[in-house]
């Protein structure tokens, strides 16, 4: 039959030669992402039927199986530590905090962490008798004898009832002051140091412009409300950091209670030490034109901060979150700064 249709036989050879050897083509080989995600040779047809499996052939380099991770795995990857304090964390922060004038700085250098209100002019309080206790502290010896004038002994709450017919020892008066806010210890020093608190206050006014404190200006020993008084949260940090540095003055600001020589029991105002962790010592204040005021200084590991605050109503709140607030900023910078020392170096060609 090949010799009467020629064409019709060179057909059927072709057909029987494709059919024997197997290059149709629906046969041709296709990758397929199976459920275990790897790429593996088999065809589209077969992938339809049954679940895939690897092919037997070894692969060579030219072939080798590519391996992709699990779905929503992210192990292998570097995770980026973001900043503890944002622009959200600090607006939560401020709702927090009652306090018109807020400073808070480091105590090594002095940097300001945050800052509301920081230069705004109030009535200090209490808290500018850590000018008076410094002062005295350097002006006296713990054994000298303080007389007690009527004016001093006439003083108004808080005070520790001094005797105008006693003398006190500086020792005994300056921690009255620091530690019990003693309006009356504060007017008995100020008078013994410089002969009337008129002058004793131009003398506070003159050490707080030393230490960089130049909005402040002194008008009484005891912080109570008088006309030209003034003082700010920048200055309060200002001189506090510098008090601070003193190891007299802070040993006695961290001291929760001390004796006088007579046996007169002192308890330290200042609450922050037994609930604010890492309180090194503080000032606290209040009268009605400043309402609460406050400066302290705490640390924690290898860091330290100053926070003041002025015209507080929720004073020991305030101080809690801006602490905390405050040494995640550190913490912050901290990381900031090992980030810039890590970078490399660009060395300059000539």
């Amino acid at each position: 039959m090949f010799t009467k249709h020629p064409f019709t036989s060179l057909l059927l050879l072709l057909i029987s030669f494709l059919v024997f050897t197997g290059t149709g083509a629906h046969s041709t080989s296709l990758p397929v992402l199976s459920t275990n995600s790897k790429w593996i040779g088999k065809t589209a047809s077969s992938a339809k039927q049954s679940p895939p499996v690897q092919t037997k052939r070894a692969p060579s380099a030219a072939h080798a199986l590519v391996i992709l991770g699990a779905a929503n795995d992210i192990s292998h990857t570097k995770k980026r530590v973001g900043p503890i304090v944002t622009a959200s964390t600090t607006r939560r922060m401020e709702r927090k905090i009652s306090s018109r004038s807020v400073i808070i700085t480091d105590a090594a250098t002095g940097k300001t962490l945050y800052a509301k209100n920081p230069n705004a002019p109030r009535q200090p309080a209490s808290t500018i008798k850590i000018l008076t206790g410094m002062i005295a502290i350097k002006a006296l010896s713990n054994d000298e004898r303080v007389s007690v004038s009527r004016k001093a002994a006439r003083q108004p709450r808080s005070k520790v009832y001094l005797d105008q017919h006693k003398t006190y020892k500086a020792n005994d008066l300056i921690n009255a002051v620091l530690l019990a806010s003693a309006n009356d210890a504060s007017v008995a020093l100020a008078e013994k140091i410089a002969g009337n608190e008129k002058d004793f206050a131009k003398m506070m006014t003159h050490r707080a412009k030393l230490w960089g404190a130049t909005n402040t200006i002194c008008k009484t020993a005891s912080g109570l409300t008088a006309k030209g008084q003034k003082s700010t949260a920048s200055d309060l940090a200002a001189i506090f950091r510098h008090t601070m540095s003193d190891p007299d003055f802070s040993r006695r600001m961290k001291r929760v209670k001390a004796r006088t020589t007579d046996g007169k029991l002192l308890r330290n105002h200042n609450k922050a030490l037994w609930q604010v962790r890492g309180t090194l010592g503080g000032k606290t204040g209040y009268t009605n034109a400043a309402r609460q005021t406050y400066v302290g200084k705490f640390k924690r590991g290898n860091d330290a901060i100053i926070v003041a605050i002025m015209g507080s109503e929720t004073m020991w709140s305030d101080i809690k979150n801006l602490v905390e607030y405050g040494f995640k900023k550190k913490t912050d910078l901290s990381r900031e700064e090992k980030a810039g020392n890590n970078r490399p170096k660009m060395i300059a060609e000539r």
